[in-house]
């Protein structure tokens, strides 16, 4: 039987109602009683578009209080939030609206060459009638599907990773219980919103009760004041902008009230870390996937040093192991829990290859040492991440073959200094196509941080026995 539980934001609202929920750097902030009578508010409107319990509506957007809004809203309608990534390109988007059978958009400006889905803006949202006797869900259950957001697959097409409110309430709770709850705390997110992490982020505003200071977009500037000026405690960062944030810093320190830099997209560089820990930057590096709602795993400061390269311990109360290994030997990593999701929307093939007996077959590779650490030795086997942006080789490989002329064509993942890797491609062709002709094809089909930041030109791509493409070993051709 599915637990059920008060509206959180309602009840936020009524524990705390004039306390802040969300803060801008303009000093601009909203209560959580403005925030629960807003997204009431805008679900009475999307009522009014037809929106009803069950139905799929995306939300395409930047960082804003309307896109809050709009998220909190289909929870009062019991609809499920699809986010879509602003990043991707209007061909990519279609594709995710379609695959996730979305009845309505609601962005912040209007997508051109969508007929098939009906669309409003954030505006045209909030100037329709709100339907005045629609009833609201006072409960929540726990077991409900209440978010989606697409993971990039290994097929090529992305898969919609569903989120229950269980989920979210876990990773929130788990979170907590590792870090601690500060009565002073405010977390920075300068994560997009349609990230995982910054959306779990928000949520743990509503459920701890603690303010969220929320940028548009990740900005040296902007960060460093936050933490320095607006007692921000606890900030969420990927590795490119730590060490940006470290530059920036320079001889100064961030103030003793600055508990916690949460640090997500792979391991950080030991050559970072020993700066961090001269600059007494309290960093927790962690492992995590959409898949888990956010971190799973997080590795304390006080370890930071003495476990280089170590993801940490899985939180209470996720379970994780290494599949069929004994200590220090590599292997897949499975992980358990409450934040687990309870699969793929609309992918029985998939959910049944990477879900065993309650555990999730991440597809990554590592191992555990003698005190139970974890190691990440490869992302999902051939995944790069760039600037904290998960991006598959089949993916770009796909599109690439679409392209008249080129044969074969293969993508990996090589370091970087600025974005800890970039993508690489190396095509075989049937006639000369230039690198600027393939970026052009590219451009209105995949997002700007997917397209290879080289071209190379090879008369046969590296094989096994099974003719199967051995991405690792193109690194050897550049």
């Amino acid at each position: 039987m599915s637990t059920v539980i008060p509206h959180w934001l309602d009840k936020q609202a009524d524990l705390s109602p004039d306390e802040t929920a969300v803060e801008w750097k303009d000093g601009t902030t909203v209560t959580f009683s403005q925030l629960a009578e807003n997204s009431r508010e805008k679900a009475r409107k999307l009522a009014a578009a037809d929106v009803t319990k069950g139905d799929h509506v995306a939300v395409l957007s930047g960082n804003s209080i309307e896109m809050i809004e709009t998220i909190h809203a289909c929870s009062y309608l019991g609809a499920v939030a699809v986010l879509l990534n602003m990043r991707l390109t209007a061909f990519e988007r279609k594709q995710q609206m379609e695959d996730a059978e979305v009845t309505l958009l609601v962005a912040e400006a209007e997508e051109e060459a969508l007929t098939e889905i009906k669309q409003l803006t954030f505006e045209k949202l909030n100037q329709l009638k709100a339907s005045p006797h629609m009833q609201l869900l006072e409960e929540i259950e726990l077991s409900d599907v209440f978010t989606m957001m697409y993971t990039s697959g290994t097929s090529g097409f992305p898969k919609a990773v569903q989120h229950t409110y269980e989920n979210h309430w876990w990773s929130a709770t788990s979170s907590s219980l590792n870090f601690g709850k500060h009565n002073d705390d405010k977390w920075l997110i300068p994560l997009p919103l349609f990230h995982v992490s910054g959306l779990s982020t928000m949520l743990k505003g509503i459920i701890y009760g603690m303010p969220i200071y929320l940028l548009e977009k990740f900005d040296v500037e902007d960060v460093h004041d936050a933490i320095m000026n607006k007692e921000v405690t606890i900030a969420s960062v990927v590795t490119v902008m730590l060490q940006r944030l470290v530059s920036y810093l320079g001889e100064s320190s961030y103030p003793e009230s600055f508990r916690c830099m949460l640090l997500g997209g792979g391991p950080a560089p030991e050559s970072l870390l020993q700066q961090t820990k001269a600059k007494q930057i309290p960093v927790f590096q962690s492992y995590g996937m959409t898949e888990t709602a956010s971190q799973i795993v997080t590795l304390s400061p006080r370890d930071a040093l003495r476990k280089v390269g170590s993801a940490g311990k899985p939180l209470f109360p996720a379970q994780l192991k290494i599949r069929g290994q004994q200590a220090n030997e590599v292997g897949e990593i499975l992980v358990k829990g409450p934040m687990v999701t309870p699969g793929y929307y609309n992918r029985p093939e998939a959910n049944e290859k990477s879900f065993l007996n309650g555990w999730l077959a991440t597809g990554d590779v590592g191992y555990l040492d003698e005190e139970g650490f974890l190691y990440v030795v490869d992302r999902r086997s051939d995944l790069i991440i760039s600037g904290g942006e998960n991006i598959y080789p089949s993916e770009i490989e796909n599109i690439l073959l679409q392209i008249e002329g080129i044969r074969e064509a293969g993508v990996t993942g090589l370091t970087d200094k600025e974005w800890g890797e970039i993508p690489v491609a190396f095509v075989v062709t049937d006639k000369m196509i230039t690198k600027e002709e393939i970026l052009s094809f590219l451009k209105d089909k995949l997002a700007r941080y997917k397209h290879p930041k080289e071209i190379h030109y090879m008369d046969q791509l590296p094989r096994n026995a099974a003719n199967k493409l051995v991405r690792q070993a193109l690194k050897n051709y550049r």
